[in-house]
C-alpha cells in the first residue's frame, strides 16, 4: 500500500491562503506534494495526527506539517470546523530576499501544534492573508512576504517559552534538512550528504553542533527513523520492504539499527499503532 500523497496548492502560484474547508471530518492518512501547510483553527472538536503523535484540537490552535509528514483528520460531527489554511511551495522562498524570514521558517517548521489560548493577532494576519491571496498584482509577492513574517514572527513570540532554546540554524544546516526531506531514498551515510552540500563530513558535523548541538549522523539517524516509523504504521510493506526504501542492504541491520534509536523492534512498533 502507498501512501496518498494529497495537492492542494496553485500550480501557478507559491502561496496560498484560503478558508479551512467545513466539509472536512475524518480523511485518510497522507502526505502533502512539495508545500509546508499552516492551519489555524478557531472552532471544531477532534482529533488530528501529524505523524505518530496525536493533538486535541482545541482552538484557537495552529498545526504546522511538513511535506515529509504523514498527517489525518478525526474531527466530531457535531461541530462545523472553522479557520484557515496555509499552503506555502518552496519556490515562495527561493524567489524571496528576505533572509529574516527564511530564519522564522526555520523556527516555525519544527513546530506540530501550538494551542494559542486566544490570540486576536493571529486570526487578523491570516484573514489578511486571505484577502491577498485573492486579488494579485505587481505589489502581492511583497505584501505577502510582509504578512507572512508578521505572522510567523507572532508565531515564534508565542511559542519560544514552550520550545527549545533558539540556535539560529545556518544556512547549511537548513541545506542539509531540505536534502533530508526531498533526497529519495534517503541514505544513512553523511558523506552523502555532504558531498552534495559541496562541505566536508567533517564541517557538516561542526554546523549541525551548532545549529542544534547535536551530530550530522545524529540529525540523519532522526530523519531515517523518522521515515521508518511512516513507513510502518501508514504502509503494509514488509520489514525487508522498509529496510531496502531506506537503503539498508540486509534487513538486519535495519532491524537493529532501528531498535537502537527507538528501543523497538520495528516489528513490535508497527504492532503498537495498530
Amino acid at each position: 500500500m502507498n501512501l496518498t500523497i494529497k495537492d492542494k496548492s496553485e500550480h501557478s502560484r507559491f502561496l496560498k491562503a484560503a478558508a479551512f474547508r467545513k466539509n472536512t471530518r475524518k480523511t485518510e492518512p497522507h502526505k502533502h506534494k512539495s508545500y509546508f501547510e499552516v492551519i489555524y483553527l478557531s472552532q471544531g472538536k477532534g482529533y488530528h495526527s501529524i505523524d505518530n503523535r496525536t493533538f486535541e484540537v482545541k482552538p484557537p490552535v495552529l498545526f504546522f506539517i511538513r511535506q515529509e509528514q504523514v498527517h489525518h483528520w478525526d474531527l466530531d460531527v457535531g461541530t462545523d470546523p472553522d479557520g484557515y489554511v496555509l499552503i506555502l511551495k518552496k519556490g515562495f522562498f527561493e524567489q524571496s530576499l528576505d533572509g529574516e524570514l527564511k530564519k522564522l521558517l526555520g523556527l516555525v517548521s519544527r513546530l506540530s501544534c501550538l494551542y494559542l489560548e486566544g490570540n486576536p493577532t493571529i486570526h487578523q494576519l491570516f484573514e489578511l492573508l486571505v484577502r491577498e491571496n485573492a486579488t494579485e498584482n505587481s505589489q502581492s509577492f511583497s505584501m505577502a512576504e510582509g504578512l507572512l513574517k508578521a505572522l510567523f514572527v507572532k508565531i515564534v513570540q508565542i511559542a519560544r517559552p514552550f520550545s527549545e532554546p533558539d540556535h539560529h540554524p545556518t544556512d547549511l544546516y537548513q541545506a542539509f534538512t531540505e536534502l533530508l526531506v526531498n533526497d529519495r531514498p534517503i541514505k544513512n551515510n553523511v558523506a552523502h550528504y555532504a558531498g552534495f552540500l559541496n562541505t566536508t563530513p567533517q564541517n557538516l558535523n561542526a554546523v549541525c553542533r551548532k545549529a542544534v548541538n547535536r551530530s550530522a549522523a545524529g540529525v540523519l539517524a532522526e530523519s531515517i527513523i523518522d521515515e521508518a516509523r511512516r513507513l510502518l504504521a501508514y504502509t503494509d510493506n514488509t520489514i525487508a520492504e522498509v529496510s531496502f526504501a531506506l537503503s539498508f542492504k540486509d534487513p538486519s541491520h535495519f532491524v537493529k539499527y532501528f531498535k537502537r534509536h527507538t528501543s523497538y523492534t520495528p516489528q513490535a512498533f508497527r504492532e503498537m499503532q495498530r
